[in-house]
Order: C-alpha cells, then structure tokens, then sequence
C-alpha cells in the first residue's frame, strides 16, 4: 500500500491500492446535482481521475484549475475531480473559479470511490491527493499517489499519460 503522510503525519489508507495494468474498479460518486455517476457512465472514453482532499484549500484549487486548463488539448479524455466536498460546495467553487472543463464529482456518501481506489484517508475522512488514467478499456495506465497530500502531483506526467492512452 502507498506511503502517505498528511502534513507530515502518517495516515491509513482504506482500500486496495491500483496498479497499472489493473482493470479500472467501479465507484459510485455523485455529480453536482446529486445524479450518481460511475466509471461506465464515461465508457470508451479516456478518463484523467484527479483525486483531492478537499476543493477549498490551495493546492486542491490549483490542481482542479490546471488540469482544467489541459482538458482543452486533450482529445476524447474526459476529467474528473474526485473530493469528499458537498455537491453544492464544489458546484459554488466550479462557479467562482470558471471551472467548464473538469466535471467535479462527491465521495462524500460513502467513500465508494476513495475504498475503490485506495485513497480513503481513515483518520480524516478526506481522500488523499492521487491521479489515475484509465484508458477506453477501463485500463489503468497511470497511477500517482502522492507521498505527501498537501504537495502537487506531477501534471506533466498526468496529461503525458492521458494523451498516449486509448
């Protein structure tokens, strides 16, 4: 399972953690307004799943805003943000912030998503920050957890991945 800290303090991660290779799990999460939504519902489409603890916070900001402005050059991906935030709090944030590209999506009712993938922080009920590509086939072919939660994931790598997946 991936090292994690958060703030420099150690945290459990619930879940299996997803290696590339893997066939994508399935989640539940729920869209701003309130329609579940699951890894089918993106099916033969390039999914870029960019996980953050919480969208209110800086780095969270800066990542949703980045990989917004990538999702432009990107063809057939689709972007999701995946957060333990209410609905009604990413859909706020996604307006204040411009956000039209990346679809912001809640674990908050289960943690379906956070279990599924192995980045449910158990002391913290938030989800630690990763990003996984997953190509048309519900391949994984990109996993970045990253070791440190308040830190930046590697965009590059991230969209290097999503472009040259299928």
């Amino acid at each position: 399972m991936a090292s994690i800290t958060f703030k420099g303090n150690p945290v459990t991660l619930l879940g299996q953690e997803v290696k590339v290779g893997d066939t994508a799990p399935d989640f539940t999460v729920l869209a701003n307004d309130l329609s579940p939504v699951t890894l089918a519902d993106s099916k033969g489409k390039v999914r870029l799943i960019s996980v953050v603890p919480s969208i209110d916070t800086g780095v969270c900001d800066a990542q949703t805003r980045r990989f917004n402005e990538e999702a432009a050059k990107l063809d057939n991906v689709q972007i999701l943000t995946v957060s333990v935030d209410l609905p009604f709090a990413q859909k706020r944030w996604c307006a204040s912030a411009g956000i039209d590209k990346v679809q912001t999506v809640s674990d908050h009712r289960d943690l379906s998503f956070g279990e599924a993938y192995g980045v449910a922080i158990q002391e913290l009920r938030l989800l630690a920050r990763a990003v996984f590509v997953v190509d048309s086939n519900d391949k994984v072919t990109y996993v970045e957890y990253v070791s440190e939660a308040t830190d930046h994931p590697n965009y590059e790598a991230a969209v290097e991945a999503a472009k040259s997946a299928q």
